[in-house]
């Protein structure tokens, strides 16, 4: 079984990926699962805060740094290990059949799903370096 994992502000817009289509075949048969996270949940403040300014200014917001890495973690608990990890980003490396090959390899694929102006820097240097793009859009 091939294991996504996807962290998101809004994982109620990623659940009906596995619930139609050949995805959702994929998914009744027991070929792929899917796990996701929320930074939300690991906020530590009573408005459930997940953005702040930039680490070392800069203008607009980015997603904290303690959240995302509290959801990534967790959610790498319940994956198998040897998964492949990436943040998406519009600069990533662009998703083409080799990687999806690679991918492929893998026993799972974890996506950080990014909001805002972006992602805290010291998140994708200490957690999640690589950086994928599904294409210029």
């Amino acid at each position: 079984m091939y294991r996504f994992g996807v962290v998101s502000l809004f994982p109620e817009l990623v659940t009906p990926v596995v619930e139609f289509g050949v995805v959702g075949r994929a998914a009744e048969r027991g070929l792929i699962a899917l796990e996701q996270s929320s930074p939300r949940e690991f906020a530590t403040d009573r408005h459930r805060t997940v953005d702040d300014r930039p680490y070392g200014g800069g203008p607009g917001m980015v997603l904290k740094y303690e959240p995302l890495r509290d959801a990534v973690r967790a959610l790498r608990q319940r994956l198998p290990q040897g998964c492949r990890e990436f943040v998406l980003t519009a600069q990533g490396r662009p998703f083409d059949q080799a990687l999806a090959r690679e991918l492929a390899a893998a026993p799972g694929l974890l996506l950080v799903c990014g909001r805002y102006e972006g992602i805290d820097e010291r998140f994708t240097e200490a957690e999640v370096p690589r950086e994928l793009s599904l294409g210029g859009y």
